[in-house]
């Protein structure tokens, strides 16, 4: 597998954390590390955030992003927010259909769709999660949930499209059950989801997808994953609200050196 066409991409997901002031302090003490990095770094971010981390990452490669959106342009939608809502305040990423979602807000893979397809239209890159819960890993039926779950998010999205298309492998059965996938297990599910687009568009299509591994990626396993075949970066929780983690593995991403022949994010836009 030629990683030289795709760029890593380390994001961070900062979830329900960190006020205003918080942010502030946080991004002061981390983007000087990685400002020269050589890998495509995104910091999707509370909705309260999205204006201060965008104005604070003005002058940089480093790209905001959102952690949800909304499927309609507008309308009687109490509490949401639309893809345009989100362009106007310099967001580029969008997360749909993480694992959270879907567990508390009942995220099926038919809004996910809905929200991807949004974000794509608004000229914004979606960040689709996809993963197994512990009863689908423990009956063998991996393959046939991440696969059906990437062909129903992919529905109906232009293959010229895909550019604006990164994939995230959630481990869903590995949260809270003090379990963990092995490396080749997080590398074989997503060659699997290389091969499911290879089978949706075509081989060409697949090589420059994005494959992010989100299953508590940290300092210490960092270079372990990220040097495997279909691995291309990682959607990092924990380890994006520490200053010092975070540098670490973007160092990790940066010295690993690949994607020589992909654009860069600002290059790609």
């Amino acid at each position: 597998m030629n990683k030289s066409l795709r760029r890593a991409v380390i994001a961070g997901n900062w979830k329900m954390n960190e006020t205003r002031a918080e942010a502030k302090v946080l991004l002061e003490e981390m983007v000087p590390s990685i400002l020269n990095a050589d890998c495509d770094i995104v910091f999707c971010v509370p909705y309260t955030n999205l204006e201060t981390v965008a104005d604070m990452t003005r002058v940089t490669r480093i790209k905001v992003g959102a952690e949800n959106v909304h499927y309609a342009s507008s309308g009687a939608f109490t509490g949401e927010i639309s893809a345009e809502m989100l362009c106007e305040l310099g967001v580029r990423y969008v997360i749909v259909g993480h694992s959270e979602r879907r567990r508390f807000y009942g995220d099926t893979d038919e809004t996910v769709n809905l929200r991807a397809k949004a974000t794509i239209n608004a000229g914004m890159t979606a960040i689709i999660c996809v993963g197994e819960m512990l009863s689908e890993r423990e009956h063998g039926v991996t393959n046939e949930v991440v696969a059906m779950q990437t062909k129903i998010a992919l529905e109906g999205i232009k293959q010229e499209s895909m550019k604006n298309v990164i994939i995230a492998y959630e481990p869903v059965w590995a949260i809270g059950t003090g379990r963990t996938p092995t490396v080749q297990q997080a590398n074989d599910v997503c060659a699997l989801i290389r091969k499911t687009v290879a089978d949706l568009y075509d081989q060409a299509t697949a090589d420059s997808l994005t494959i992010l591994y989100g299953g508590s990626m940290n300092p210490k396993n960092c270079e372990e994953l990220l040097s495997e075949p279909d691995i291309d970066g990682g959607l990092i929780g924990g380890s994006s609200l520490k200053a010092d983690e975070f540098s670490a593995i973007v160092a990790v991403a940066s010295r690993l050196g690949y994607g020589n022949d992909a654009p860069k994010a600002e290059e790609a836009e």
